[in-house]
């Protein structure tokens, strides 16, 4: 059976610090995908540096932030592509560009399509190249950033691992630059909490900082990705991760051994697509803490937002604490009127409910 590995590249990797690409380092990029690719792996590809490659040909200070996004990401996504789609021509690979949304994925049957475009492409052995489609996304619909994007791709492919390229080493237990600093090496199930240890700094190029990524890499490794961080800067750092056994320095993820199903996966990854809320009382929140059960309408106290079936809400208990989301097996007019019911089908099934 093929290994799967899904590879995050971050802006800070593929842009110079003067501005525009840096071709040098793609092309080594790409050659090592292509000598993954010649032993039997299927990579799948989330790239960022569409941005950073269009606002080095054109700038614009008059246009607003949103308008000055979609300029630069429709001009440098395609001076992006062609680079990969050169690159891996020379070593007699094909690539495939697969452009997204947050709101297309937003849905099950959107989600299952977008997966059987990249399960098509795998299988005729095309790399897809995945990032997200900035020219049509607009602030609230957007993803946080292609670390957000990388980990519901890892997951919607049943990929075995995650590797998140940054410009450093990893997750530090202190700041990056005091040499007083190491990398945390691992990160076990159970104790995901780093906050104390990560700085507030974002990317020079990218939208995401390392919180993000500690908060997606949480979640993935949890639904069963190992996930590793890594320094794409670093000559030839995916086959030294994926084909070799030297110890390279990098923060690993150790996945849970109860990985989610796909529909859980889905809904893990779907809060941004939440149409409203279902309030529940203690003893129902306890019931689905505690175990394998379901939100019955007997433990709702509340429906906040307007909704239909099958739309996904978040679930609170009676102190305001989110406790997860699902898909709802009722509209919101439907639940409203059941509130408190004995003997009602469950507004969240256990099957369709991923709980933090």
């Amino acid at each position: 059976m093929k290994k799967r590995i899904a590879i995050k590249i971050g802006s800070n990797v593929l842009a110079l610090k003067e501005g525009g690409l840096d071709l040098t380092r793609i092309k080594q990029l790409v050659s090592q995908v292509s000598a993954l690719h010649r032993q039997g792996f299927e990579i799948i590809m989330i790239s960022s540096g569409a941005v950073a490659a269009g606002r080095a040909l054109l700038s614009d200070d008059k246009l607003d932030a949103v308008s000055a996004r979609q300029l630069f990401s429709a001009i440098g996504q395609a001076k992006l592509i062609n680079h990969y789609h050169e690159f891996f021509a020379k070593e007699n690979i094909l690539c495939g560009q697969v452009l997204t949304t947050k709101e297309s994925l937003g849905t099950r049957s959107h989600y299952l399509n977008q997966r059987n475009c990249m399960e098509v492409m795998l299988q005729h052995g095309v790399v897809p190249i995945v990032n997200e489609n900035d020219t049509i996304s607009v602030t609230e619909l957007m993803f946080t950033d292609n670390d957000e994007l990388s980990g519901m791709v890892a997951t919607m492919m049943n990929a075995e691992k995650l590797i998140i390229l940054s410009n450093i080493d990893g997750i530090y237990d202190g700041n990056p630059s005091d040499p007083a600093s190491s990398v945390i090496r691992e990160v076990y199930p159970g104790k995901r909490d780093l906050s104390s240890y990560i700085q507030a700094s974002k990317s020079s190029f990218g939208r995401g900082g390392m919180q993000t990524k500690t908060n997606i890499a949480s979640k993935v490794a949890d639904e069963g990705v190992e996930v590793i961080i890594a320094n794409g800067k670093k000559d030839d750092i995916l086959l030294k991760l994926l084909t070799s056994k030297e110890d390279i320095v990098c923060t690993r993820f150790l996945p849970s051994d109860a990985p989610a199903t796909s529909v859980k996966k889905w809904i893990a990854h779907s809060e941004g697509f939440a149409k409203g809320e279902v309030h529940i009382d203690a003893k129902a929140a306890e019931a689905i803490c505690e175990g394998n059960n379901s939100v019955l309408m007997v433990g709702v106290t509340a429906i906040k937002g307007s909704f239909e079936k099958d739309d996904i809400v978040k679930i609170y208990d009676e102190k305001q604490n989110q406790l997860g989301v699902g898909k709802t097996q009722y509209s919101s007019e439907d639940a409203t009127k059941l509130i408190g019911k004995k003997g009602k089908r469950p507004i969240v099934h256990y099957d369709y409910m991923y709980l933090f």
